[in-house]
């Protein structure tokens, strides 16, 4: 298949639209398919290849600050726990901290679900649209390819979550967007067993989006050193035929097909 070249303009706009993905907060049962369609439009195949080469930070860093928040809203819903250990019941205002540090979890957790969406599609559309990528080797076990594991992942994550919330008495849909998030948490913030229940169900799930995103992160890193390998391994390909090209031009001397020897005109 042809190979291209890429620009900084395109290499903009790429990363724009990546950002806009990642930046979606969809609901905890899949990714926004909507915006994935126009993405995978938007992007012609140079950009496609510059969103390989130069998004790698901004995904990195966004996979970490989301790792970081979880973290802290776990370490916050412990001090709550503590707390209602030592009152009849938390008050309305400290329990307007909590609903909102719940609602903040459950959006990094969509945005999670995002990334991995978005990684996974970009990992379909080159394989797609570039030949030498689809023959690429991964570093995966077993031969697996990077969209199929982003999926397990996104399963595997969802999955856990909703365990987390079954055992609780609760289901995924109460986690699932801001409304429903919010109703769940006003009705258990009428007694205290509602909230330490939320609390601790919270707590659990921050938990389990620590270890999910650092998990999220060393895949997006495999698959970003193996894009950079084949970018490498293109760029090697263009270096080596436009060597070739001046090497046969340069010389000042063609041969024909019938032997003879065509010299430049002095």
């Amino acid at each position: 298949m042809p190979k291209h070249s890429f620009t900084t303009a395109r290499l903009t706009a790429a990363v724009a639209a990546l950002a806009i993905m990642t930046h979606v907060s969809p609901a905890l049962s899949g990714a926004a398919t909507g915006a994935a369609t126009e993405w995978t439009q938007l992007l012609n195949n140079s950009e496609l290849v510059s969103l390989v080469g130069q998004s790698t930070e901004q995904i990195n860093n966004q996979v970490t600050q989301i790792t970081q928040l979880s973290e802290q809203i776990q370490n916050q819903l412990r001090i709550y726990e503590n707390m209602l250990q030592n009152t009849a019941q938390l008050p309305s205002h400290i329990w307007g901290q909590v609903e909102n540090d719940l609602n903040r979890l459950r959006s990094l957790a969509a945005q999670g679900q995002g990334i991995a969406f978005s990684m996974s599609n970009a990992d379909e559309v080159l394989k797609q649209r570039f030949q030498s990528y689809a023959d690429f080797k991964t570093s995966l076990p077993d031969g697996a390819s990077f969209s199929s594991t982003y999926q397990n992942w996104s399963t595997t994550n969802r999955d856990t979550i909703a365990g987390t919330l079954k055992a609780a008495g609760l289901t995924a849909e109460q986690f699932s967007s801001e409304e429903s998030t919010m109703d769940s948490l006003r009705l258990m913030s009428e007694s205290a067993d509602g909230q330490m229940k939320a609390l601790q169900v919270g707590h659990e799930i921050a938990a389990q989006q620590v270890a999910q995103m650092q998990k999220l992160r060393g895949l997006v890193s495999q698959q970003t050193t193996m894009m950079g390998t084949w970018l490498q391994s293109e760029q090697a390909d263009k270096d080596l035929a436009q060597a070739r090209r001046e090497q046969f031009f340069g010389t000042g001397r063609y041969s024909t097909s019938g032997g003879a020897v065509m010299e430049p005109i002095r």
